[in-house]
């Protein structure tokens, strides 16, 4: 049996699990803008106020990974996970900033559909980051990650397909697909931390 001198770090696991409800907050805050579609501004604060509290969880797990001898696991896995989940957030607050840069009216029922997507993965993420010390019972998560991303995949598919339909003039096309798009790369980047998740767990398999 081996012994180590230094004890593991197992102060990452509350700061990931932060960052994970962090994110499913910011992903609920951006369903509750489009789903009343009023008071925008303060909204989209509230928003801005999760991506600033992601980007200081992401400096406290990175300052953490600095000092700590003996991480739960490789540092670059840490490093990897820590940004992407910063990553999700970022791309939700451009989703925000991009509904007021273009002056939204009214957002697309696609567009709502794709953001609900979006939550549940978020959701599934939160569980699925609560599950990193033991490293176990991750398929179901994993798994519901994987089927979310393919759904937004598809809606996001039929959704620009629909913006060239012709229904609709040359600004709101170019508008509506940067924010489509900008849906679309945080649910991508969910998945991403679902991957980096699932290799974490073979290396320590």
């Amino acid at each position: 049996m081996r012994f180590r001198l230094v004890p593991t770090d197992e102060g990452f696991f509350p700061l990931f699990n932060q960052a994970a409800e962090n994110l499913a907050d910011s992903a609920r805050q951006l369903r509750d803008l489009l789903d009343e579609y009023e008071n925008v501004q303060p909204k989209h604060l509230k928003i801005n106020e999760c991506e600033a509290r992601g980007d200081q969880l992401t400096k406290t797990i990175l300052r953490r990974l600095d000092s700590s001898f003996v991480t739960p696991f490789d540092r670059e896995d840490i490093h990897a996970l820590t940004e992407q989940l910063d990553d999700v957030v970022d791309d939700i607050q451009a989703v925000a900033e991009l509904l007021l840069l273009h002056d939204v009216e009214e957002p697309l029922p696609d567009v709502r559909e794709i953001v609900d997507i979006l939550v549940k993965a978020a959701d599934a993420n939160v569980s699925l980051i609560a599950k990193l010390p033991k490293l176990k019972g991750l398929d179901s998560d994993l798994q519901a990650i994987d089927e979310l991303e393919s759904a937004a995949d598809r809606l996001y598919r039929k959704t620009v397909a629909h913006l060239f339909s012709g229904d609709f003039n040359a600004f709101d096309v170019l508008r509506w697909k940067d924010i489509v798009e900008a849906i679309e790369h945080a649910v991508n980047k969910l998945e991403g931390v679902s991957d980096i998740v699932e290799g974490i767990a073979l290396k320590h398999s």
